[in-house]
């Protein structure tokens, strides 16, 4: 039995497989480069140097297990940090876009360190980075699915969300592959932008909505297909399921009725007609 289970497992190895990086590797580095980015005490400009240049170091080595020659994992790691300065501009309109819509938030140490929708967003952003400047494999992937395991709010990794964005609470939130989202939108819980139907034979062609500036969503509202464009400005109310354009200016709601009924006594059943 051993020996029919270790010769499946090799038949079925494939070489691209030496391209996935190293789980621990890969989350350690990316916790320290946020800790990094948003230090939990005060730093020296020359403790920030050290830092940096060790997360540099973490970086490469990463790369460098995934098969890269040393030359080409210096040169992404040097194409990732680049991009730094505009990655940390973008995460901080994002943490005061927070601090401006949600009247719970205290400060902004709050927002950076504990609130999962930003947690979502940045790893986003970073896993943005590496898909489409530096176009690697797998590492993307991995990274937002490690925030949706931590935070239930999956993005895909390519889909194109400008700055500021703010996701508040965030459990259930799906953002699809070829979405694109604008400046200063606002999503809810339970928040679906997905594609009209699932068929492989649809890769490479956009599928999921385009959302323009200034939009909010309200909780658990579904939006889908690559035609639908949510016009600037618009309010979709909560539980919504659109699959067509809407204007800029829009408020978009479901009507529904809720009734009242008085209890009696203390004793009285609650049987509800629906």
């Amino acid at each position: 039995m051993s020996e029919i289970l270790i010769q499946q497992i090799l038949d079925n190895f494939k070489p691209e497989y030496q391209q996935v990086p190293n789980k621990n590797d890969l989350f350690d580095w990316l916790e320290n480069f946020l800790t990094f980015l948003f230090p939990l005490q005060e730093k020296t400009y020359d403790e920030l140097q050290i830092q940096l240049k060790s997360n540099q170091l973490e970086f490469t080595k990463m790369l460098s297990d995934m098969q890269l020659e040393l030359n080409q994992a210096q040169q992404k790691t040097d194409e990732f940090y680049q991009l730094t300065p505009q990655l940390l501009k973008n995460l901080q309109q994002d943490a005061h876009e927070f601090l401006s819509k949600d009247p719970a938030a205290s400060c902004l140490g709050e927002i950076l360190h504990t609130y999962p929708g930003f947690y979502a967003i940045a790893i986003y952003r970073i896993a943005h980075i590496m898909a489409k400047d530096l176009s690697l494999e797998y590492v993307p992937r991995m990274l937002t699915e490690h925030a949706h395991s931590r935070t239930g709010i999956d993005i895909h990794p390519s889909a194109q969300i400008d700055s500021p964005f703010f996701i508040d609470h965030g459990t259930g939130v799906v953002i699809g592959e070829t979405c694109k989202i604008g400046k200063f939108v606002n999503i809810y819980q339970g928040v679906t932008l997905g594609a009209l139907q699932v068929s492989k034979e649809l890769e490479g062609i956009k599928r999921h909505p385009t959302v323009e500036d200034h939009v909010v969503i309200y909780a658990n509202a579904t939006i889908l297909g690559g035609n639908t464009i949510v016009g600037n400005n618009s309010v979709i109310g909560g539980n919504v399921f659109l699959t067509k354009s809407v204007a800029p200016y829009s408020m978009v709601f479901t009507k529904s009725e809720t009734q009242i009924k008085a209890i009696t006594s203390e004793n009285e059943p609650i049987n509800f007609s629906i």
